[in-house]
């Protein structure tokens, strides 16, 4: 059932080194592929079917295949490893794990879109995982597969390591761009598109660690290998993170399709004496899942199917002890804390989806304010730059869908039914009217 490829030697002492990467045939894929035909490369990823693994699940070839060629511009490859969404944590683990895989993949994917200049963007708080890619980084230099003429090709590529400030935002990709230009972090209007006019206005590729980490298997094993896993649409295998109330939370790497009743028995189930309440298939900004969900297929289409997305596959398990209405307020905090200001819907929306949700949480205001959430969601959704303001109303709305009378439940207590001391409060208030 478990597949493991990135995670296959995680469990070694040394995975993280250049010696421990090599035992296994690392940088074999990158010199493989130096002798192809660039547009080989693309088109070699493109019969694999792999899709990026950062959450929108586009095409990662046909991605590589939209930078114009012939256009005597510089082109750049930028990788996304700014994983701040709350729940997730596939590429900081496989970064700590073995970063060498992602330093390969950036240079088998340069080659391909004739990029001499490719970056990763890291979140600043993982500061273990930023010294560690450097690390990596500095090795791959010492050992001639990065700076000038890298194993002995004539091909050029330099590899830089950018630390972000924490901000939630620049994990958009054009946001991203911005704070790597020196700007303050917000979303571009497109068009134009980064693969036309990114990074300095040249073209440019943006990636997930994930997808490019991928790459080296690829090239290695052949796309028939990569496309025999998963589903028909949803090629290969994938990192899931199963955290929450799980008896064994952790990194779980399975092919596209699996349900979540699989991984929870890999898992050891949900903790001992509980049950599933709900769960998110893809982080917290994708709309929430109840038990009734157990075998929905976990690929793009199955997830999407079944009204959410697949996201990050960052699978948060909640069981029945938890407050849907606690999770969803803390969640809409993260959202308006890291709303970057650039929309008005976005800006003023999360804000007063906030103030709203504060006060159902502690058994004030009515039933008519479920409508007002409602509403306030349905005025940000598919209205901002990005896809910030539509994550913060993912869980908003599926939570009432699912679990209406639980916010009533907080009104007719005069607070959280899961708090004692807030309906002992209240018991104690109505008897003394």
């Amino acid at each position: 059932m478990l597949t493991p490829v990135l995670s296959a030697h995680w469990d070694e002492k040394d995975s993280f080194t250049m010696e421990g990467y090599q035992r296994h045939g690392g940088y074999d894929a990158a010199a493989k592929a130096l002798q192809m035909e660039p547009d080989a490369v693309i088109q070699l990823v493109k019969d694999s079917g792999l899709r990026g693994r950062g959450g929108a699940g586009f095409p990662t070839g046909m991605k590589w295949g939209f930078i114009p060629q012939g256009d005597n511009k510089d082109h750049y490859l930028v990788v996304n490893a700014d994983e701040s969404e709350p729940g997730t944590c596939k590429d900081m683990p496989l970064l700590l794990a073995n970063p060498h895989v992602l330093v390969e993949g950036m240079i088998i994917a340069s080659y391909a879109i004739r990029a001499k200049y490719a970056f990763i963007y890291v979140r600043g708080e993982v500061t273990h995982v930023v010294r560690r890619v450097q690390q990596a980084i500095e090795d791959a230099y010492r050992a001639g597969y990065l700076g000038k003429n890298i194993f002995g090709s004539g091909v050029d590529l330099e590899l830089v390591l950018h630390v972000g400030a924490g901000a939630y935002i620049c994990g958009e990709e054009t946001a991203l761009l911005d704070s790597l230009e020196g700007f303050r972090g917000q979303p571009r209007l497109r068009p134009p598109f980064p693969a036309i006019a990114g990074l300095y206005a040249r073209p440019t590729v943006v990636n997930n660690v994930e997808s490019i980490s991928s790459i080296p298997a690829i090239i290695t094993n052949g796309p028939e290998w990569f496309s025999s896993m998963g589903t028909e649409k949803s090629k290969g295998m994938t990192l899931y993170s199963l955290s929450g109330h799980v008896a064994h939370p952790g990194q779980f790497e399975a092919p596209l399709g699996i349900t979540l009743r699989e991984l929870l028995e890999l898992s050891g189930g949900i903790r001992a004496g509980h049950q599933l309440k709900f769960w998110t298939p893809g982080g917290s900004s994708t709309p929430i899942f109840t038990a009734e969900h157990w075998d929905t297929p976990l690929d793009y289409e199955g997830v999407a199917a079944a009204g959410s997305m697949l996201g990050t596959k960052a699978l948060q398990i909640f069981d029945e002890t938890t407050c849907v209405v606690r999770a969803v307020l803390r969640w809409s905090e993260f959202y308006k804390h890291e709303s970057c200001g650039k929309c008005t819907p976005c800006r003023e929306g999360t804000w007063w989806l906030v103030q709203i949700l504060r006060d159902l949480e502690n058994g004030q205001g009515t039933e008519a304010d479920l409508d007002k959430l409602l509403d306030i969601c349905d005025n940000i959704l598919g209205r901002a730059f990005c896809a910030l303001g539509d994550g913060a109303t993912s869980p908003i709305i599926s939570s009432i869908k699912y679990f209406r009378d639980e916010y009533i439940a907080h009104l007719t207590n005069g607070g959280c039914p899961f708090d004692p001391h807030a309906a002992t409060l209240f018991a104690s208030a109505k008897a003394g009217a």
